[in-house]
């Protein structure tokens, strides 16, 4: 957990610096401050501005590929890093980003090529060995849930009573989609809210109401929702709210509502990607 003490002395610096020379490259030190203190929008205005000065800067490029991997823009972040390892060459740490985006982005066997080299380089790094880890594991957790299970081939019926249409898959219930997202480091709750604002479903360990959450989030899903439909923008497929210490994840389910609440530790990566993992399989009937 970073000193958010020591953070605002050092964004008060950087500030103080940037005033006297606006032509300055420590820029980049301010935005990493602010992404460290998780005021993302204001991390990417800071840096975004200070590359338009300072494009040839590669370690700026670092902290908005960092940034953009915050906020969920993968691509976006790769495009960065691809851009710093073009000005400075590739090393450890833009490697080391670049797998983690590859991991965020579901390409287990990029992320897995990289952490290998890696951990060959320094088998004591503990982050190294800890996304080695999620890559490798992820992808079996994936598999679990979406293969079919086929029953020995001993054991099934014969030819004439097989079904002529090819079987679905058994679908996962929505408590045990609730009860595994809930397993997540970080996560307190989640919900399933039906179309009253009403919790169907919940596995919560928050102190707070989960009643109280279930009224909030249709109140905020329709003002989203209806903002949306006069900008013709679609329909929108996730919802996403940071506060100073809480994150509130809306996903809509048909007709329902999954909210996730989590605290600032939440991986929203891991967290993307189990979700992604688990909605495909779930049935819902209420």
């Amino acid at each position: 957990m970073p000193d958010m003490t020591e953070l605002d002395d050092r964004i008060a610096k950087c500030n103080k610096i940037l005033d006297e020379n606006p032509n300055s490259q420590i820029f980049a030190a301010l935005a990493e401050a602010y992404r460290k203190k998780g005021e993302l929008d204001k991390a990417f205005r800071v840096c975004q501005n200070g590359l338009r000065i300072h494009d040839g800067y590669g370690s700026a490029h670092m902290v908005m590929a960092k940034i953009n991997l915050d906020k969920g823009l993968y691509d976006w972040a790769q495009m960065e890093i691809e851009k710093a390892a073009e000005l400075d060459g590739r090393n450890h740490a833009s490697d080391l980003l670049l797998a983690e985006i590859h991991i965020y982005k579901g390409e287990f066997a990029k992320a897995t090529r990289l952490l290998d080299k890696l951990h060959r380089i320094d088998s004591s790094n503990q982050h190294v060995n800890r996304l080695l880890e999620i890559a490798k594991k992820l992808p079996m957790e994936s598999a679990k849930i979406i293969e079919p299970q086929t029953p020995p081939e001993d054991v099934q019926a014969p030819l004439e009573e097989q079904p002529t249409q090819e079987q679905a898959p058994a679908g996962i219930s929505v408590k045990e989609l609730l009860d595994s997202m809930a397993n997540l480091p970080g996560i307190e709750g989640v919900l399933l809210i039906n179309g009253e604002g009403l919790v169907a479903e919940a596995t919560w360990n928050s102190s707070q109401e989960s009643d109280l959450y279930g009224a909030l989030a249709k109140d905020i899903e329709r003002v989203v929702q209806s903002q949306i439909e006069m900008s013709r923008f679609g329909t929108y497929r996730n919802i996403l709210l940071e506060a100073e210490d809480l994150v509130v994840n809306f996903i809509p389910i048909g007709d329902n509502l999954l909210l996730i609440k989590a605290n600032k530790q939440v991986n929203l990566g891991t967290m993307r990607l189990k979700l992604a993992s688990l909605l495909d399989k779930v049935d819902i009937h209420l």
